[in-house]
């Protein structure tokens, strides 16, 4: 396609004194769409309700249609007069210059906005799940170790720096982030959640919301709801969970999100649940989300899930079908395509079998969404802010002109990788002292992109592209090392490769250990899509046993007898047999991000003292699944069976380079009733010779209830940061809600009774236990109800 000049003005403009009413920003955007929609014909309406994948073009022309698996690309000409509710990935496509992207994106919108009689632009969206997801945009840690952090606020400024960077390129909505809750963590997807407890995501994920929005950007929820519950971790596997599990395990996430997020829109699940698809389960769609929770943005489909009513869910005839199936439950949006909201859609309403009410409602949302973001003002300019004021007739000079990636987002970056580094054991041997010789081995050594997950644009769309630079700086743990220790000689080998069973470079390894004064072992995961890695979508794993013959070589190394040092760089946990009781220290990481290598070298120096906390258990064994702590007691260990699930490291684990005294309980307010509040208090106190940070979590135990509960459930935590020798009181206020559950008559209740609070290092290391009680009748709650204890320094 050829590269037409930007126009000075919106095309469809009209003067002011004849703007239509659907123009008038002093309407509300329900307003304002309602008179959009009663000028639009059929075809119009349906074009709002549907995307085309595209790809930026790299010298700044229109973007193209991308060729994918389920269809051949639409033809534009056919499309567009008839208008475009949102744009695919321009950016997450293929590589290209992010200036240049702009100006394509630009020219695009301008070319659709021209094909309509209304003047309409197309919403684009992009992935977003571990930052931008474009060339050379910052690669931040992945949601894992956003969990590790336990730092909400963190998360909050990193969603922000992403949001805005999107905004100025013209992008609009952001399909992130993810609250599934991990059941399994054999499922490939692991890695792209914020961990294994509600709570947790919840906060953490709902920071991350408010960051995106609060910059401009519409926020996805996804998948919801159950996606992370499949049976076996496998990828897209049915679902078998009771009504229970899903309404006190994966559901709370996506209310606190919703509530104290603010989103604007939801992605429904490629799952069923019972043999009911999240796309077609109205129950979920619209009588929990909408009617009861309030949600009043767009739903929109996760890619194809809509053609999968029919070819993988089989509760759809035709693709007709599955299009009403989907509208009629609460789908808004088909991503990433036109497929069942095209053709199919249309004739189905001319023939009578789906109202078009049922359009104009999803249209409705889908306009006032339009509205807020300036898309159906007047003086909407294709321009975005990174172009703004500049001359758009040479695109050749703007290649190069716009960072994704500046030295303050590499910062905050470095940041979260640091507070996410989690140290799982250490006899002494971290932090090194200026070794003399280092012999760092294994398949992560030297490799770039060991520290980036599966939606990582040099792992997600680069590596189909292996001709084209990187377009960030990815240090290797080598040269991290190098940088951190320079007056250290430091011998690489790799011993073997990621998945591979080839062990002849065992012996290499072997010798260059035995002449080092440390090993450390750089293992774990190749992040890819669909069984091209180790880890990511569609990259599940029948044990949680490291790749390939990573395991053998890590016990050949501790045969050795020198101070071994495992570093994972790995998208999920995994057993590591031997080495829990054998290593000198164990490093977890979790992808994470550009600067994830310089963050190990700085905890293994010294320079960071590490204060990241598991956010999902580390197995024993590699065949114990499910090992998630937030389980029943039948679910822990018995004499009845010959399987121990009691992990290696609980969730919530971690240590650091100073130590921390946990005294002087108080129990001020130990009974309540059961609308009130409990209270108590505690003495933290540094008692080591550096600064540090240790995560107060607090667990509630109801050792009698009406329906099975798990031991134990965070219900509240705090990260706090103490100098050496400095003390401080911790005042907890737990209101009586947070003991609620769902009860046997499906209602969310509190009911009177003993209670155990647990105030804890991790889920398996309670250093205070407060035994309370609730009085009173059984109280009845909705989704009004308090969700957070109240955790504060005095």
């Amino acid at each position: 396609m050829t590269a037409e000049p930007i126009a000075e003005t919106n095309p469809a403009a009209s003067p002011a004194s004849s703007a239509p009413r659907w123009r008038d920003r002093t309407l509300t955007p329900a307003e304002r769409a309602d008179a959009l929609i009663a000028e639009m014909t059929l075809p119009e309406k349906l074009g709002q309700l549907v995307g085309l994948w595209v790809g930026a073009s790299d010298e700044g022309g229109d973007v193209a249609p991308h060729q994918h698996d389920m269809e051949e690309p639409p033809d534009l000409d056919e499309l567009l007069p008839n208008g475009l509710g949102q744009l695919t990935r321009p950016f997450g496509t293929v590589p290209v210059d992010p200036a240049l992207g702009a100006l394509s994106l630009a020219r695009s919108q301008q070319r659709i906005a021209a094909a309509n009689r209304f003047g309409i632009p197309a919403l684009a969206h992009e992935e977003c799940l571990a930052g931008f997801a474009a060339w050379g945009a910052t690669a931040y840690p992945v949601p894992l170790s956003w969990g590790a952090t336990f730092d909400p606020d963190l998360i909050r400024r990193m969603a922000e720096a992403i949001g805005r960077d999107m905004r100025s390129v013209g992008v609009h909505q952001g399909l992130a982030p993810v609250l599934d809750v991990v059941r399994d963590a054999r499922w490939g997807r692991v890695e792209e959640t914020i961990g294994e407890d509600p709570y947790l995501i919840g906060t953490v994920a709902t920071a991350y919301v408010q960051g995106l929005e609060s910059a401009g950007i519409v926020a996805t929820l996804k998948h919801f709801a159950g996606y992370s519950a499949s049976r076996a971790g496998r990828n897209l596997a049915p679902v078998g969970m009771g009504t229970r599990e899903r309404a006190d395990v994966i559901l709370p996430p996506f209310e606190m999100a919703v509530r104290e997020g603010r989103p604007r829109s939801v992605m429904h699940a490629y799952t069923d649940t019972d043999g009911i698809p999240s796309a077609a389960d109205g129950e979920l769609l619209t009588g929990l989300l909408r009617d009861t929770w309030g949600f009043d943005g767009t739903v929109v489909a996760d890619y194809f899930g809509i053609a999968f009513l029919k070819v993988l869910h089989g509760v759809a005839g035709d693709w007709a079908e599955a299009a009403a199936l989907a509208l009629a439950s609460g789908v808004d949006v088909e991503l990433p395509t036109v497929k069942t909201f095209g053709e199919p859609l249309l004739r189905a309403v001319e023939d009578g079998t789906v109202p078009e009410a049922l359009i104009d409602t999803a249209l409705r949302r889908v306009l006032a969404q339009k509205a807020e973001l300036g898309l159906l003002d007047e003086d909407w300019d294709a321009v975005p802010a990174v172009l703004a004021g500049r001359s758009l007739d040479d695109p050749a000079a703007l290649r190069g002109s716009v960072d994704l990636d500046r030295p303050e987002n590499r910062e905050l970056a470095r940041e979260i990788a640091e507070r996410a580094v989690v140290l799982l054991a250490n006899n002494g041997t971290l932090p090194l002292r200026a070794p003399r010789r280092i012999a760092l081995i294994g398949p992560n050594a030297d490799t770039p992109t060991s520290v980036l997950g599966c939606y990582a644009f040099p792992v997600h769309v680069g590596s189909q592209h292996p001709d084209v630079p990187v377009g960030i700086e990815l240090p290797t743990l080598r040269q991290a090392l190098a940088a951190e220790f320079p007056g250290s000689e430091i011998w690489t080998v790799a011993g073997t490769s990621v998945d591979g069973t080839d062990t002849s470079g065992f012996a290499e390894a072997l010798d260059t250990a035995r002449r080092a004064d440390v090993v450390i072992v750089a293992l774990g995961d190749r992040a890819g899509l669909f069984g091209r890695g180790t880890s990511g979508e569609g990259c599940d794993v029948e044990l949680l046993e490291l790749p390939g013959v990573q395991q053998q070589l890590l016990d050949a190394l501790l045969d050795t007898g020198k101070p071994v040092v495992p570093v994972l760089l790995a998208g999920r946990p995994y057993a590591l047999g031997r080495a829990v009781t054998e290593a000198a220290a164990l490093v977890q990481t979790f992808f994470p991000g550009e600067a994830g290598t310089e963050a190990v070298a700085g905890v293994l120096s010294g320079r960071v003292n590490p204060s990241g906390r598991l956010p999902v258990s580390i197995p024993a064994r590699p065949g114990v699944q499910p090992s998630t702590y937030l389980a029943a007691r039948l679910a822990g260990p018995s004499e009845v069976s010959s399987t121990d699930p009691t992990p290696a490291f609980g969730f919530g684990h971690g240590i650091g380079y100073t130590s921390f005294d946990w005294s002087a309980l108080e129990v001020e307010r130990g009974t309540a009733d059961t609308d009130g509040t409990l209270e108590l208090s505690f003495t933290l106190h540094n008692t080591g010779d550096r600064a540090g940070s240790e995560t107060v979590q607090l667990y509630l135990h109801d050792p009698v209830a009406s329906v099975v509960q798990p031991v134990q459930r965070l219900i509240g935590y705090r990260r706090i940061t103490l100098e050496p020798g400095e003390r401080t009181r911790v005042r907890i206020a737990v209101p009586a809600d947070l003991a609620s559950f769902t009860g046997r008559d499906g209602r969310r209740t509190v009911e009177p009774g003993a209670l155990e609070l647990r105030i804890a290092a991790s889920s398996t290391d309670p250093r205070l236990t407060a035994t309370t009680h609730l009085t009173g009748p059984t109280r009845v709650l909705d989704h009004t109800r308090h969700l957070h204890a109240d955790i504060r320094t005095a």
